[in-house]
Parts: C-alpha cells; sequence; structure tokens
C-alpha cells in the first residue's frame, strides 16, 4: 500500500499508509539489526582473542561511534540539499551491512577495527535520511509512537542477531562462522529496502504542511537538548567495552556474553514502545525519569558480579531504546520537515562526539580505575537533567497540541 495523493479527505487511509510505511521500514532496521548488532555482540571478545587491549577497545570503539555519529553532519545537509533520500540510505545500508560478515576474514585486530569502523560509516550516511523519512508519519501517528513502534522492530532483530551468535559459539564453531552467517539477514535488508522504496517514492507526501507554531524552528531548545543528549552519550558505555570487561574478567563464559546482549535488546525493544507512546502523552518527563533510572547501569556492570551484571545490562538496555527512540522523536518536533535531514545529522554528530569522548576516557579509566569509570559514567548522565528540565519547560505548550492530536488520532 502505497500513498494515495488523492486521500486528501480520507485520513483514515493516510493514517493506514504512514503505519504501513513505518512497519515497512521498521522491516528494514529488524534485519539491518540482526545483522551488525549480531556481530557487534561479539566484537568485545573477538577483539580480545585478537590480542587488543582494553584501551584499544575503548577508544576504537568510541571512535567507531564517532565515525556513525560525526559524519552525519555531511551526510543530513546533504541529504536535505539533494533531496535524494532513498538514494543516500541505500548507500549507506549497503556499505553498513557488507562491512559485517566481512569481519570473517579479519586476520588481526587492526583489520576487524577497520571493519567495524567501515560498518560505522555506512549506518552514519543512511541514518540522517532515513530518520527524516520517519518523520513524516509522526504527524498521524504521534512522535513517541512512531519511533517507538519503529525502534522496537529495529531492537527485535538486535535481539535475534546475537542470538545467532550463541548458537554458533554454543556449537564451537568460532566468531568467524558467526560473522559470516550474518550475510542472510543483510541481504534480505537490501531487498526490504528496495521495496520500501518502490512502494513510497516521496515518505514526504504522508506529512500535510503545517503553518503553525509545532513546525517553526526552534534553535535554541534545539541546542539545549543536544548538550543534554550529549551529556547522557558521554556517560553511557558501549557495549564493546561492557563485553571486554565481562569476557576478560571472567565474569561470565564467552557464549553467555552475546546473550546477555540479546537480553538487553528485547528489554531495548520493549521499552522503546512503552516510553514512546508515555512521551506522546507526558511529554519530555518520560525522558528525564528515563535518564534517571538509566544512571543506575553502570555501578552494576562494571563492578558486580554475575548476577548484578545481568541487571544492568537490563537498565543498560532499557537505556538503549529510551534514546534510540524516545531522543530521535523529540527532534522531530523541533525543526520543519525540510530540514530535520540536517537537524538529525547535527544533533547525531554532537551525540557522537561526546560518545567518541566518553568511551575513549571510559577505556583509559577501565585500565586504571573501574571505580573513577563507574563515577564519570553516572555525574556525567545525572549531569543532563538540568538542561532537560529547562527544554521541557520551553516545549510543555507545543507537546501539550502534539500530544493531544497524537491520541486524537
Amino acid at each position: 500500500m502505497g500513498v494515495n495523493p488523492e486521500a486528501g479527505g480520507r485520513p483514515d487511509l493516510t493514517r493506514r499508509s504512514a503505519l504501513h510505511f513505518v512497519l515497512l521500514l521498521g522491516a528494514v532496521s529488524l534485519f539491518a539489526d540482526m545483522t551488525y548488532e549480531g556481530a557487534r555482540s561479539s566484537t568485545g571478545p573477538f577483539l580480545a582473542l585478537l590480542g587488543a587491549s582494553g584501551t584499544a577497545v575503548g577508544v576504537f570503539a568510541g571512535l567507531g561511534e564517532l565515525l556513525g555519529y560525526g559524519l552525519r553532519l555531511v551526510s543530513g545537509w546533504l541529504t536535505d540539499r539533494t533531496r535524494r533520500y532513498w538514494a543516500v540510505a541505500i548507500a549507506g545500508y549497503t556499505v553498513n551491512l557488507l562491512a559485517v560478515p566481512a569481519l570473517a576474514l579479519a586476520g588481526s585486530w587492526q583489520a576487524a577495527i577497520a571493519l567495524m569502523m567501515l560498518e560505522r560509516t555506512g549506518k552514519a550516511i543512511r541514518k540522517p535520511a532515513r530518520d527524516a523519512m520517519l518523520s513524516h508519519a509522526t504527524q498521524h501517528l504521534g512522535a513517541g509512537w512512531t519511533f517507538g513502534l519503529h525502534e522496537a522492530l529495529d531492537q527485535t532483530g538486535a535481539l535475534l542477531g546475537p542470538l545467532i551468535l550463541i548458537f554458533v559459539l554454543a556449537t564451537g564453531r568460532g566468531y568467524r562462522v558467526g560473522f559470516g552467517l550474518l550475510l542472510v539477514p543483510a541481504v534480505i535488508t537490501l531487498a526490504l529496502l528496495l521495496t520500501a522504496r518502490r512502494q513510497y517514492p516521496r515518505p514526504a507526501d504522508l506529512e500535510v504542511p503545517l503553518p503553525d507554531l509545532r513546525r517553526q524552528p526552534q534553535t535554541r531548545t534545539f541546542w539545549l537538548y543536544t548538550a543534554a543528549a550529549a551529556l547522557v552519550a558521554a556517560g553511557y558505555a558501549d557495549f564493546s567495552l561492557i563485553a571486554y570487561r565481562l569476557a576478560k574478567g571472567h565474569v561470565l563464559a564467552a557464549p553467555w556474553v552475546p546473550a546477555l546482549y540479546a537480553l538487553a535488546m528485547g528489554i531495548s525493544a520493549l521499552s522503546a514502545l512503552a516510553v514512546g507512546r508515555w512521551l506522546d502523552r507526558a511529554g519530555l518527563t518520560a525522558l528525564i525519569v528515563g535518564t534517571l533510572i538509566t544512571a543506575a547501569f553502570a555501578p552494576l556492570v562494571f563492578l558486580g558480579g554475575a548476577a548484578l551484571a545481568v541487571l544492568g545490562m537490563a537498565v543498560w538496555g532499557f537505556g538503549m531504546g529510551l534514546q534510540d527512540a524516545v531522543v530521535r522523536a523529540v527532534v522531530a518536533g523541533m525543526v520543519p520537515a525540510e530540514r530535520r535531514a540536517s537537524a538529525y545529522g547535527l544533533f547525531d554528530t554532537g551525540y557522537g562526539v561526546a560518545w567518541f569522548a566518553g568511551s575513549a576516557l571510559m577505556g583509559i579509566l577501565y585500565d586504571h580505575s573501574v571505580g573513577a569509570l563507574v563515577a564519570f559514567s553516572v555525574l556525567a548522565q545525572i549531569a543532563a537533567i538540568p538542561l532537560l528540565l529547562i527544554v521541557r519547560r520551553r516545549t510543555a505548550p507545543r507537546e501539550r497540541r502534539d500530544s493531544a492530536a497524537a491520541l486524537k488520532g
């Protein structure tokens, strides 16, 4: 079911089209995440097996995130400038996905790192375009529900991908076989992406331009919100470093590390749906309360034994759903449609630079003082709360109008 340009008098059809579009892009993300999150669930132990140090894992994991976020500044600007959303998205997905099964051929930790960088680069290319297209459905479904539903499907793939690695490792076939098998969901992703392109060549047709204040740029609020998200990102440890600690410290046996990641992704999927709907009802209060909860993950995963590490990863997974769904949803309401890819690129650049700096620092701290790592993680996330409170005060009237419209629809 594609978009019918003559359905202006039939909002039910437009709503169904928007939902179908979100579900289709969600299916794309499901298989994409099955591919690269399946690999990411085991890259920490794989790098340790190849001889990488904790500092190397932390620094290069952060650098990968820097590429994955920072390059979105260029990608978002290029996407808005050319208006070729599908072309940019398809190119990015191709690079993003095909780098993953190539890990099976990596002969050194340096080569593995290079492929991880390439995978993150591909994600950087396609994500602003994908998020901008997805945002066109928010008018009919609500921003929180649109991004929450998409993220739930996305994280379902992130749950299934590690299960492939668990099976492979449990049967003694090793990491390389597991990485090679991830070529299958990669090919499925690209096929679904082309299907979405054919059915919805102009996703912007899903959205009726609104001349009211909800679609006017909120520059100062946007930058305050970006700063708050950057603080959260700086304190959020990459799973590669967590997995390194679990494997190197013999907290869990190797096959259970991706299992724990799968658990976190399952919780992330559920939290994306729940908090996304909560955002549409309560506004930024959902994000503020969620951030207070997720600040507890670091002491649990870095200081605790197996039981506390499991609890900590559950909290970590909740936080990932919160950030990947709710954080993106808020940005959609701050800028007009024609500037959203650029806005997502700017936002993601700030987020990624902070993630890189935080990951690099935490990798270094891990080799010297785990307690200092935990303190930095908790304090950085808590420091975002005052900024989020300011943003909530600035956006409260608009949030109430958007929430009422979404719930009415």
